[in-house]
């Protein structure tokens, strides 16, 4: 008897579990202090109406026999292909078949079960910092090599992504076959544009690698110039994965769904991934419950529109207290502009996880140290939105005076 010696190879815990540990010890030790997190992702305010007006139709619908549904569809029902196609690409000019959308209970299981269809012999392209589920995934597959004294992985190619190039990744020097991209960008919130999109597009076609393209938070892209799906740019259905999330988009945190669109014309050695996709889901996974699609079909109704573009401005309007108050402290900050996210360099070159305990310990403010996200990250810190609007400014106010002394 033999067990995945890959698992042993990644840190112990995950990266936001360490974070959990350290407030939890702390606010033990000083009960009387109140804690301000703006450190996970995840969001504070409650499903929009539509949706819960949705959820409790679903239920009464689940208590009678004539109306109650068993398993769900493997890829989803119809009802919710129909209007993520309608909304979310047809609205944009793109055409995709229902048959290529799979609904899922969220983008980070999707992100990290993907790899079940490609070959341990892929040589994988990261950006660094990155979202950690994309590497820590691919170490437990046995996909990553060995890790050096720098802590990268010898069998990822690390795209560092630097402040001169408004953190974008370069195109790799060497040919690759996975290249994971997110935009907008977790951790930065720097976005991508059309053109930049193009590049990589191209760069997967001639060289027969594919894209995995996180998508979780197009719903904060405010620039016209921000593809709002992969698909947008011309060739990408030869070439890309996309994957998308009702999480923050709407609140699912909880909730659990999201999407994965693997385009019928991305073959590997004439193989559709499509198939393999489709294989892998009905095989590991039992789909999405019936409540949870009708609350994610609700998202696209009209009211559901208006009131999840109300909680979306909610948290845009945190990310530019955040963006703006840490400005005015002097600090070199990014993001916020796209994203629910605001990236910023530590000060005096204080490390990451140093500049973690001093916002717990002085200020009682949760973030997350850039170190977390990958080498590339050490040196810089990530604030979320996701906080109410009364602790963000009590967040920034109190690092403003910090820094005012």
């Amino acid at each position: 008897m033999k067990f995945n010696e890959n698992f042993l190879k990644i840190e112990s815990s995950y990266l936001f579990l360490n974070i959990a540990k350290k407030v939890e010890a702390y606010s033990k030790a000083n009960p009387d202090k109140e804690i301000i997190r703006l450190g996970i992702g995840d969001v504070t305010r409650p499903l929009a109406p539509a949706c819960i007006d949705a959820m409790h139709k679903a239920v009464d619908e689940m208590s009678k026999a004539e109306t109650f549904r068993g398993y769900p569809p493997a890829f989803g029902y119809d009802f919710l292909l129909d209007a993520i196609n309608e909304n979310d690409y047809k609205a944009h000019g793109v055409e995709l078949d229902n048959s290529e959308i799979f609904v899922s209970d969220g983008a980070k299981s999707d992100t990290g079960n993907i790899g079940d269809i490609f070959s341990l012999d892929n040589k994988v392209a990261i950006c660094d910092p990155v979202y950690p589920v994309y590497v820590d995934t691919n170490v437990m597959s046995g996909r990553s090599g060995e890790k050096d004294a720098d802590g990268k992985w010898s069998n990822i190619y690390y795209m560092t992504c630097l402040a001169e190039n408004n953190f974008l990744p370069e195109l790799p020097k060497e040919k690759v076959d996975l290249i994971y991209l997110c935009f907008p960008n977790n951790p930065t919130g720097m976005a991508i544009t059309k053109d930049e999109l193009k590049k990589w597009v191209d760069y997967a076609n001639e060289n027969g690698s594919v894209i995995l393209y996180d998508a979780a938070y197009e719903a904060f892209i405010t620039e016209d110039n921000v593809p709002h799906t992969i698909y947008e740019i011309e060739g990408a259905k030869t070439c890309a994965i996309e994957f998308k999330s009702f999480s923050k988009t709407a609140g699912f945190t909880g909730v659990r769904c999201g999407y994965t669109v693997v385009p019928h014309e991305l073959k590997v050695d004439g193989v559709e991934l499509n198939s393999m996709w489709a294989r892998r889901q009905a095989t590991k996974f039992n789909g999405v419950s019936y409540v949870t699609q009708r609350a994610a079909e609700a998202v696209y109704s009209e009211q559901g529109k208006k009131e999840i573009r109300e909680i979306i401005a909610y948290y845009q309007k945190n990310a530019k207290i955040i963006y703006d108050g840490l400005k005015a402290c002097g600090l070199e900050v990014y993001g916020a502009v796209n994203s629910p996210y605001v990236w910023l360099k530590t000060p005096d070159n204080m490390g990451s996880w140093d500049f973690f305990d001093l916002l717990l310990n002085e200020l009682q403010v949760v973030g997350t140290p850039g170190e977390g996200f990958g080498p590339a990250g050490e040196g810089y810190f990530r604030l979320t939105a996701f906080g109410t609007t009364e602790n963000t400014e009590k967040a920034v106010e109190r690092i403003r005076k910090y820094f005012a002394k």
